[in-house]
């Protein structure tokens, strides 16, 4: 999960998916699993990944992000397109093109 990496680990490791699943014979995607904390609404799911962000921040170098922020990090990546879709509890499957 990209949650426990900073930001400029995180481009480094969509970069090299983006290479790997960009081939000319064929093209693939990049599925992730995470928490992507704007999705949620209900005010104690929003509580439990505010918690999660404030320990992930603590524990690791990375963070909890927005869909703004994976947006950003996705761009970033060369990315051209990516669907987010909420899953199970407070994880969301996150699919990206080339």
């Amino acid at each position: 999960m990209l949650h426990e990496w900073p930001d400029e680990t995180c481009l480094k490791i969509l970069e090299n998916c983006k290479i790997a699943i960009s081939n000319k014979d064929k093209e693939g995607k990049v599925i992730i699993v995470d928490m992507v904390v704007d999705l949620q609404k209900e005010h104690e799911a929003l509580e439990t990944q505010l918690s999660f962000d404030m320990m992930m921040n603590t524990l690791t170098p990375g963070g909890e992000r927005t869909k703004k922020d994976w947006a950003k990090l996705f761009s970033a990546a060369g990315f051209t397109s990516y669907k987010i879709t909420p899953i199970l509890g407070l994880r969301s499957l996150i699919e990206l093109f080339p």
